[in-house]
């Protein structure tokens, strides 16, 4: 039996997904999260997911965050992003972590179902006019060895704790500093990276190799 998994907090939406589904897949099995949290939960317990239809906004998450926390917990799982969020850029970066489409929210129910069947019949769903084409392997990674470099030594080693998934309350212990001045640290951070959350310095920092930052000795150029 196929097994959908919508996440969504919005009653009304799951609603509408799920006669999209019942229509194109009558014997499907659909089950419901309305948090990332209830999701993660449920996944965790073992449920088997087909395809996982997922809304970047609930008030659980921020951002990519909730997208990358079931992509990092869960890598096999086949993901769908339907957002009310149309901007290229975003559709773009969403796909670069490796999700299995993105559909507007805006978009008609025959659409949402074409759109659902594309992706489980193999495809990648990309909204129309969208150009979601990767950028060139290597693209920008000079300028991301830049913002690096912008870093000072103590933020570097604040940015090497949080990729090892270290709190703030253990960075602090660390250091032996206090929580406030690590927080200090990782706001400066993401200023400096151009990202709005520490999953994202994370994930930044994780596309190139500390040796082009750091010295051999792991000290600053």
């Amino acid at each position: 039996m196929t097994r959908f998994l919508i996440v969504d907090d919005h009653p009304l939406f799951r609603e509408a997904l799920q006669s999209v589904i019942q229509r194109d897949f009558p014997e499907a099995d659909i089950e419901e999260a309305g948090s990332i949290d209830r999701a993660h939960q449920m996944l965790s317990s073992g449920l088997a997911v087909d395809l996982a239809l997922l809304d970047l906004s609930m008030p659980d998450t921020q951002g990519f965050d909730g997208l990358l926390r079931l992509r990092t917990a869960f890598p096999r799982l086949p993901l769908v992003v339907v957002s009310a969020l149309e901007d290229g850029r975003i559709v773009r970066e969403a796909l670069s972590y490796g999700i299995a489409g993105f559909i507007p929210k805006s978009v008609r129910r025959e659409e949402l179902g074409r759109a659902i069947g594309e992706v489980m019949s193999g495809s990648v769903y990309v909204p129309e006019g969208v150009d979601a084409s990767p950028e060139p392997a290597g693209s920008g990674r000079s300028d991301l060895v830049q913002k690096l470099k912008s870093l000072t030594p103590q933020q570097i080693r604040v940015l090497q704790m949080l990729r090892q998934g270290l709190l703030n309350k253990q960075i602090a212990y660390e250091l032996n500093v206090g929580e406030t001045t690590v927080k200090a640290h990782v706001s400066e951070i993401l200023r400096k990276l151009g990202v709005y959350s520490r999953t994202q310095a994370v994930i930044e920092a994780g596309r190139i190799d500390f040796s082009d930052v750091l010295g051999q000795d792991g000290m600053r150029h």
